[in-house]
């Protein structure tokens, strides 16, 4: 996280400095990315606890409803 803090500054520096659009581009891409990492690896440790945590049918049916919801903003 603190490398994408690092990468979001850097872009807000080469905005302020007028630098290539075309690199300030390729920097929020590779931001993105890193944002796309961090999540997958959350819903990752979501499904391996939460879900695991469960005990009830009818509890892993509202956690397994959360992931869908979850997993449907990330997807958009």
């Amino acid at each position: 996280m603190r490398r994408i803090e690092g990468q979001v500054r850097g872009i807000a520096d080469m905005v302020e400095n007028e630098r290539c659009c075309t690199d300030v581009l390729t920097q929020v891409a590779a931001v993105h990315e890193a944002l796309r990492g961090v999540a997958k690896k959350v819903m990752e440790d979501h499904m391996r606890t939460c879900l695991a945590e469960a005990q009830t049918d009818s509890a892993r049916a509202v956690k397994c409803g959360e992931l869908v919801d979850t997993i449907s903003r990330f997807l958009r």
